[in-house]
């Protein structure tokens, strides 16, 4: 089950559901306007997380920005047509590639087979859309290029594109006076490959250019808000892999042993996995 959740006195967010990809949603309120973070999965995901703010006096936003075009961060955006929707040009044109699609299963598994889709997406899809699957695609009403500035009266919120392997157009969102950053998935790696993988210069790129923030707490979509601290271990971990991976040549075992004497124990899973993104990615 969801639970909504509050960090600061201004930044609000609901949780993920990993089932059906329901990613984190963030309300940002300010004493003018609202800004809802990302336009959830479905239309049900998006007025589940507003109906339950409104119970606990928090108002419906005026205003959505969508963090990149992946279908758990849109789907729920036709239900949100009284408010204003923005997003970057390259979101929007790739929203754009999705309007023909059809959502049957039938259409989805073909899909699937063609190296369009991912198997995960379009199981999430199916389990997400049970009773009905009158999915449409709605286009952003603003786009922006590079970065947006929006004062919601006594909090600013800073979008910029940072881009990334797991989506090209990929935008975060700064909560300036809250220091919060929401990442939204930036930091994950490319799932629309033939290997899920990270490439050493962008990662080390986006990296270069989360490091810029002053936050104090970070928001990947998929998993709970992160202290400063643990985001500094995550870049520490992606950076060092990194570094490994071109000295060993992208030999997955040579970067194994290395990672491995550089933290004296045995790997996690995640460390695991981390070095066969790279590995695949190299």
């Amino acid at each position: 089950m969801h639970s909504i959740n509050k960090i600061g006195e201004r930044f609000w967010y609901i949780t993920p559901i990993s089932l059906t990809d329901r990613p984190i949603l963030g309300m940002v309120v300010g004493n003018n306007k609202t800004l809802m973070i990302d336009a959830g999965n479905s239309e049900d995901h998006a007025q589940y997380f507003q109906d339950e703010l409104l119970k606990m006096g928090v108002p419906n936003p005026d205003m959505v920005i969508l963090t990149h075009w992946h279908w758990d961060h849109i789907f729920g955006l036709s239900g949100l047509q009284n408010i204003v929707s923005i997003a970057s040009k390259d979101t929007k044109k790739a929203m754009e590639e999705l309007i023909p699609f059809s959502w049957s299963d039938e259409a989805i598994d073909a899909r699937v087979k063609e190296g369009i889709e991912i198997e995960f997406c379009a199981r999430a899809i199916k389990e997400e859309f049970t009773e009905h699957r009158d999915i449409k695609i709605v286009l952003p009403d603003v786009t922006f290029d590079k970065r947006l500035e929006i004062d919601l009266g006594g909090v600013t919120c800073i979008i910029q594109h940072v881009g990334g392997d797991h989506a090209a157009d990929s935008v975060v969102v700064y909560i300036k006076e809250e220091k919060i950053l929401f990442l939204a998935d930036c930091i994950y790696p490319n799932l629309y490959a033939v290997k899920e993988n990270y490439t050493i210069n962008e990662t080390l790129r986006l990296l270069d250019d989360l490091e810029q923030f002053d936050a104090g707490t970070y928001i990947p979509s998929h998993q709970q808000p992160i202290t400063k601290e643990a985001f500094t271990q995550e870049v520490a971990k992606l950076r060092t892999i990194a570094a490994y991976t071109t000295s060993c040549n992208g030999d997955q075992q040579k970067i194994t042993a290395a990672y491995e004497a550089h933290v004296k124990r045995e790997l996690t899973e995640d460390e695991v996995e981390t070095i066969v993104n790279f590995v695949n990615g190299y």
